[in-house]
């Protein structure tokens, strides 16, 4: 398989019949052996990696501390990953490698996936190198010891082995896991997030029990809402310290002037989240908060208005390509506007793969070489990626493209390119972007809504007068 990326292709044969079942599950097990067989090579290169890029920078003086800087990025970027998801692979590879042979030969061989191959390392990771070879040998995965077991029968395998071996450390690490308590926010389906905290048990029981009597109390006194809306509500006003939530919080939500004044669908864009839909962004400027509960909305004390304070600013883009226009500074640091501004463009981390939230405002070519403060030079970068382009054999480019690209060099040569995201009102791939626009019936000629909809139904209208003489033959 090493060396040769035809195998795959010569050994996938013709598209089984429908009725050979047995030879479709033959076949699904035979690809998820080699998925497990690919993911172990995987971990072999990036240790083998990691050991080439230690010898060169070692080679060129670089403080021990820094030695190992960048390889976690560039195995992300090799495997379309984050960042951060490319340094826990490199972790995982080098235990594998180096630490439980039994674990990467069940791996290699089919009998572990990488996920399970990820817990028994995850959970053995307090251990020293020498205790996790011995809980390696004595789960030993390779001879069979996990068939037919499900992840909660191997992560208590895991742990009980690892509290008999170090039952100190095991207990030092619970103890440790208080400090790294945090709240993180994930995008979910239509216009929702997950806001998750991690927090040592007895926290977690108790918030939970507090909307648990509050939800209850409050159904037992007539609110029509769910004990689940409920929860979720009272989460919100006691975190704000507002009824219905939002205070005191700047939320830039991007829209075209269309989308907002003339009832226009094209989607907005909420930084954090990503892409709305129109109506909901209007929902939401108009006061409701997105707020769904089907109970009645919380009396917030100011009277029948619950609308909040709205500023406009206007952000003006090219024509077609959707490209905001150009900010320019002459300060060494990018300014409170210019930062608004890269921030407005890019979303997020700009290095490609990266959905990180920004933290840092990077000048792509460094001021200190000449680099200008100004939006083409600008970059929104997290905190990581910023450190990793400083690393040795690494370069960051602005390139030509439809809208702002840069474009990221890896120490072995690897080119990369990330261009920022399209702004709301951006011209679908295809549709006119020059040219008068079409007469409109509904709304102005500027509704590209509408402009799309008439230039089908003249397509359609032209496809049906062609059809006429056919069906007369």
């Amino acid at each position: 398989m090493e060396g040769n990326p035809r195998l795959f292709e010569e050994s996938f044969g013709a598209d089984p019949e429908v009725g050979d079942a047995a030879a479709i599950v033959d076949e699904l097990r035979a690809l998820e052996d080699r998925k497990s067989a690919i993911a172990a090579r995987q971990a072999r290169l990036a240790v083998a990696l990691d050991l080439a890029r230690r010898r060169e920078q070692a080679a060129i003086g670089l403080p021990a501390d820094q030695i190992g800087a960048g390889v976690g990025a560039e195995i992300a970027l090799a495997r379309r990953e984050s960042p951060a998801k490319g340094s826990r692979l490199l972790g995982l590879a080098k235990a594998l490698v180096t630490e439980m042979p039994h674990t990467l030969a069940a791996l290699e061989t089919g009998q572990l996936n990488e996920w399970r191959a990820t817990l028994l390392v995850r959970e053995t990771a307090c251990l020293s190198a020498e205790e996790r070879a011995a809980v390696d040998e004595e789960l030993a995965p390779d001879t069979g010891t996990f068939d037919g077991a499900g992840d909660r029968r191997i992560i208590a395998a895991a742990r009980a082995a690892a509290y008999r071996r170090d039952p100190r450390t095991v207990t030092q690490r619970a103890s440790h896991a208080a400090t790294e308590r945090h709240v993180s926010l994930r995008v979910a389906p239509d216009t929702m997030c997950y806001l998750t905290a991690l927090l040592p048990v007895a926290a977690g029981v108790a918030v939970y029990a507090a909307l648990s009597r509050h939800a209850d109390s409050a159904r037992n006194a007539g609110d029509p809402r769910t004990r689940g809306q409920l929860m979720a509500d009272a989460l919100v006003e006691r975190t704000t310290g507002t009824p219905g939530g939002i205070s005191g919080i700047e939320i830039q939500l991007v829209m075209t002037d269309r989308t907002l004044f003339q009832g226009d669908g094209e989607a907005a864009r909420l930084p954090g989240y990503g892409v709305v839909p129109a109506g909901w962004a209007r929902q939401l400027l108009a006061g409701s908060g997105g707020r769904t509960g089907a109970g009645p909305a919380p009396d917030t004390g100011g009277g029948t208005d619950h609308a909040f304070r709205l500023w406009l600013r206007r952000l003006y883009t090219a024509p077609g390509a959707g490209e905001l226009i150009a900010l320019d500074s002459r300060a060494r640091l990018f300014p409170p506007g210019l930062r608004r501004f890269l921030t407005a463009r890019d979303e997020t981390c700009r290095t490609p793969y990266c959905d990180a939230p920004i933290r840092h405002f990077d000048h792509i070519v460094a001021w200190h070489s000449g680099g200008a403060t100004d939006q083409s030079n600008g970059a929104g970068l997290c905190e990581a990626c910023n450190h990793t382009k400083e690393a040795p054999g690494w370069s960051v480019r602005p390139r030509p493209g439809p809208r702002h690209t840069i474009e990221t060099t890896t120490p072995a040569g690897h080119s990369y390119r990330s261009m920022a995201p399209p702004l709301p009102g951006t011209p679908i791939t295809g549709t006119p972007t020059t040219g008068p626009p079409l007469p409109s019936e509904a709304g102005p000629a500027t509704d590209a809504g509408h402009h799309r909809r008439k230039i089908r139904h003249r397509a359609k209208s032209l496809k049906r007068t062609r059809q006429v003489p056919m069906l007369a033959a």
